[in-house]
Formats: structure tokens, C-alpha cells, sequence
């Protein structure tokens, strides 16, 4: 979180309410609000449900109520509302500065959830000893289940990236399963295709632990994952920015090295002697 959010007044929130006529439960959702002044312009429409006790259309209604097209667009004006500058005034940034003052935002609170090592370790411990270990990432997820299985498959023998969705897609994880995979990392971002939830759900019944990497702990994922790893998705541009997730994808990496040092050492050396020999790089 920057620290203009952490500075800014609630009293700034209440001009938005201001002459309209809410509901009991949209006045519960103003007041959460303007209680968590500092925290609620980087949380999800989700996440706002979940903390002031409404459903997630309730939050979408309100945003409505109150002039937006949706509660996107309020969060746009909650961070323009709560965005001061060091010196306490209203910072003056525009929306290209506060679309990545968000994600430096989104990342902050990454690193908050992260004091909790554990759930990570939990984590590098389950897919470490999967063999295979199928990497699922459809759509927008697509390239950051390519990304994470580019780097993992230079210390882990097999790793298998399922970005293709279809009949073929529950072929592939039961085989997967049939080659010895106990685990499955899946990357599910909005809009959460409905292909990556049955592919969640065919993972699920053959067998695989399913560890996955998304927006918030209330997402779709939750249903079917034993193990479910947030991080916010930035919403400020007209695509989602996945710096917070690619980042925990990498952390996830780290911990499956730490799950098994000498075999990663092991690989890591092989790997550099391979490249040396073929001079694949320039350094």
C-alpha cells in the first residue's frame, strides 16, 4: 500500500454518499467505506463484500447507486479520493501513475500475506514432489503458466503446461495423473474461464492436489483448490496488470528449490554446464 493511501482522511469518502438515498445495506457497505479509508480503494468488489458483510452484486448495486458504471469505476474514484501526496495534500498523479501506484499497492499486500511462510512452503513441498507436475493457465493466464514452467523446468524433470482448453484438456491431466502427478499448479485470473474451473474439477477427481495461484481468496478457485495462494490482479487499465501474480509465481518457485536443495542444485549446475557447451548465452 503507498503511503498517500495510508495518510488520507475517511471525512474526503462522505462527499460521495452525499444526497443519495441509500439502503440499509448499501449505508453498511458506506460505512465499511469509510472505516477502512486507508485499505478499501486496492481491495476487490469481493473482498468489500466480505468485509462489510453484503453480497458481492450488493457492492456492484451500490456503485451504481452512487453514479458508476460499476464498481470499477468507483474504485477509480475511491483511489483519486484517498491518493495524497507526502505532504498530505491530494496527490496530483495521473491515471497512468496511479494505475501503477496501485500495483506497487497490490504488491504490498503481497508481501504482508508472505509473513506467513508456511502456506508457501506447504505449497513448494506439494508440487516439488509431483512428477510430472502439470501447470495449468488458460487464457490471460496462459503466459504466466509459460513463464512459471520455463524457470521450474530448469530444476524439476518434468513439467508439463496445459494452456489449451477443450476435450483434450482432462485427457492431459489424467494422464498426467497416470504418470505419477500428485499435484497441480493452476493459475486462475478474471475472468475465470469456465474451462479452468472443470479443469479444476477433472483434477480434482483424478487424484491431484490442486495448489492455485489467484486474484483473491474468495475467487472461483477457492471451490476446488486445497491450497489457495492470492494476488490482487491490477484493474486501472484497460487489461488486468499480473505483476502481483507473476511475482507469487516466482516465490512459489522458490519455495519447490527450497523443498529439495540438492536436487535443485544438482539440476541448476547440470543446466549451466548444457548452456556453457552449446553457448547458448552471450555472458
Amino acid at each position: 500500500m503507498n503511503e498517500g493511501a495510508v495518510a488520507a482522511p475517511p471525512d474526503r469518502l462522505l462527499d460521495l454518499f452525499h444526497g443519495v438515498r441509500l439502503t440499509p445495506t448499501q449505508r453498511r457497505i458506506a460505512h465499511c467505506l469509510v472505516q477502512h479509508a486507508a485499505t478499501v480503494a486496492y481491495l476487490s468488489a469481493a473482498e468489500v463484500a466480505e468485509l462489510a458483510g453484503v453480497s458481492q452484486p450488493s457492492v456492484t448495486r451500490f456503485a451504481v447507486a452512487l453514479g458508476h458504471d460499476g464498481y470499477p469505476a468507483l474504485r477509480r474514484r475511491l483511489r483519486e479520493l484517498t491518493a495524497v501526496g507526502p505532504d498530505g495534500r491530494p496527490d496530483d498523479d495521473n491515471e497512468l501513475q496511479l494505475a501503477v501506484r496501485a500495483e506497487m499497492a497490490n504488491l504490498e499486500r503481497l508481501a504482508g500475506e508472505l509473513a506467513d511462510r508456511d502456506r508457501i512452503a506447504t505449497a513448494g513441498r506439494l508440487l516439488a514432489a509431483s512428477r510430472p507436475l502439470p501447470v495449468l493457465g488458460l487464457r490471460a493466464a496462459g503466459p504466466l503458466a509459460a513463464y512459471f514452467a520455463y524457470f521450474a523446468a530448469k530444476v524439476l524433470p518434468d513439467v508439463r503446461v496445459l494452456d489449451d482448453g477443450g476435450s483434450l484438456l482432462t485427457d492431459r491431466l489424467e494422464q498426467a495423473a497416470s504418470a505419477g502427478a500428485d499435484a497441480l499448479l493452476a493459475f486462475v485470473l478474471p475472468r475465470y474461464p469456465r474451462e479452468t474451473l472443470d479443469a479444476l474439477r477433472a483434477a480434482r477427481d483424478a487424484g491431484l492436489t490442486v495448489v492455485a495461484i489467484t486474484d483473491s481468496p474468495v475467487s472461483p478457485a477457492t471451490e476446488y483448490a486445497e491450497l489457495v495462494l492470492p494476488a490482487a490482479v491490477g484493474t486501472d487499465l484497460v487489461f488486468d496488470l499480473h505483476t502481483a501474480p507473476m511475482t507469487l509465481a516466482m516465490v512459489v518457485l522458490q519455495a519447490i528449490c527450497d523443498a529439495a536443495p540438492i536436487q535443485t542444485q544438482r539440476r541448476l549446475e547440470a543446466f549451466e554446464s548444457s548452456a556453457a557447451r552449446r553457448q547458448l548465452f552471450l555472458d
